[in-house]
């Protein structure tokens, strides 16, 4: 048990904008996002291939469209729905608009953008210069939100980032005022209360499973179980489940977390399924490269490497794609790093219809010296590290399709039209 008098006591507003990349489209078009049955869909065409990305608020109540679920080819056939791309150049731009709103009730250092629809305001210093109650200072934000931005946003209100969370997931989005809060006291009676394990902060599908076998399948259980028998099972994490079942989260925004170490990644769900080996391994080596030279651009270099193939929907297999890790020599060469895949890709692969490809890459080390291999000649080595960096500056200052390889431009390749991507989605048109 936790004596919630030593425990901090901060007031803390997470704020969600509701449905997001819907909602701007909805704003964009002139409807009320409350209203209207949007879906934003990638590929939005008549292949029935591409994924529902976003809905809006009324297409998920009265349809069950899910993101990230739900196909093209899964949607009802209905006149009222309208169906758009995503504008990934509008959404971002929205968010730094209403993080600028944000910025007028804290200081920077008071907020946290925890993801593009939804940020988290330590409100403790500066919530009385606005409003009698923390409900009434969360009103004034959805209001100006809503008049300047046409967004609708959801508050969740706590003592500490985890109960604001859990009271914005599980309790605001539900209530009529889009507003909850959840403070120590309330624990027995709401974090307790919280259905499913997965509806908990830092519980996914795999730790529920773990939690499960451990006789675990409620939040009142995982308070009432030997923190102990947790730290054992799980190490730090299990503390930290045991302390969060409790409603304790004694982080702090000012307290910025800084990570030891980072890795680079990227990741394509491809425009087709992907049949012929050749036409994989292209896209493979044009996201190989792209991982490369991000790392590059920050003058690193990796020793660690990791693919995963992800399978169609039309796949039939009792799996849903396959990954691999291998450590490497140090490197931050193209060659090298396709190389590398190439040969885990060609280890695993048995023919299976691939639909998504993910490349990164980890425990990085400064690229302060050039590791020569003595199999190979030493000017070639020191050439090709040479020309991938030159070929980085040009893509830097002309743009990325100034210099592409002929393989991406076969029907296979993708770097071209990835290159015009935001967040691995269109960036869309113009916007005021």
């Amino acid at each position: 048990m936790y004596d919630y008098k030593n425990e901090p006591r901060r007031l803390i507003f997470a704020i969600d904008n509701k449905s997001f990349y819907a909602s701007c489209e909805c704003v964009e078009l002139g409807i009320n996002p409350l209203e209207a049955v949007l879906v934003v869909m990638s590929r939005a065409d008549n292949t029935g291939s591409g994924l529902v990305l976003a809905t809006s608020p009324m297409a998920k109540k009265k349809y069950g469209i899910k993101n990230n679920v739900s196909h093209g080819c899964d949607l009802p056939m209905l006149k009222e729905m309208i169906i758009v791309p995503p504008r990934m150049n509008l959404y971002i731009h929205r968010n730094l608009q209403i993080n600028n709103i944000f910025r007028e009730y804290v200081a920077d250092e008071d907020l946290h953008p925890y993801s593009i629809d939804e940020s988290i305001l330590d409100l403790t210093k500066s919530w009385r210069l606005f409003g009698k109650t923390p409900f009434d200072v969360a009103r004034r934000i959805q209001r100006e939100v809503r008049d300047k931005l046409g967004l609708y946003t959801t508050v969740g209100i706590g003592d500490n980032p985890l109960l604001a969370k859990l009271a914005l997931d599980n309790e605001a989005k539900h209530n009529e005022s889009f507003m909850a809060y959840w403070s120590y006291q309330n624990v027995p009676d709401k974090v307790w209360k919280i259905d499913n394990l997965t509806d908990f902060w830092g519980v996914n599908k795999r730790t529920e499973k773990r939690l499960n076998k451990l006789g675990i399948y409620t939040i009142k259980e995982l308070a009432s179980y030997d923190p102990y028998w947790l730290k054992k099972e799980f190490g730090v994490v299990g503390e930290q489940l045991f302390a969060h079942s409790w409603g304790v989260d004694r982080s702090i925004l000012t307290q910025k977390f800084h990570a030891k170490s980072k890795s680079f990644g990227n990741s394509q769900v491809l425009p087709r399924d992907y049949t012929k080996q050749r036409d994989i391994e292209i896209v493979i080596r044009e996201i190989g490269e792209q991982v490369a030279s991000r790392i590059r651009s920050r003058h690193k270099m990796a020793r660690n490497i990791h693919l995963y193939v992800g399978f169609g929907f039309n796949q039939i297999s009792d799996k849903s794609g396959f990954g691999k890790s291998k450590k490497i020599e140090a490197t931050n060469l193209n060659k090298d790093i396709v190389a590398q895949l190439l040969l885990m890709f060609r280890e695993l692969y048995n023919g299976e219809i691939v639909r998504n490809i993910s490349v990164s890459v980890g425990d990085l080390t400064d690229d302060n010296d050039l590791q020569l291999d003595i199999f190979q000649k030493a000017d070639k080595q020191i050439k090709a590290h040479d020309l991938d960096y030159l070929v980085d500056d040009i893509r830097k200052r002309f743009g990325f399709n100034s210099l592409i390889k002929a393989s991406s431009l076969l029907d296979a390749g993708t770097a071209k039209s990835r290159a015009s991507l935001v967040g691995g989605h269109s960036g869309g048109n113009a916007y005021d």
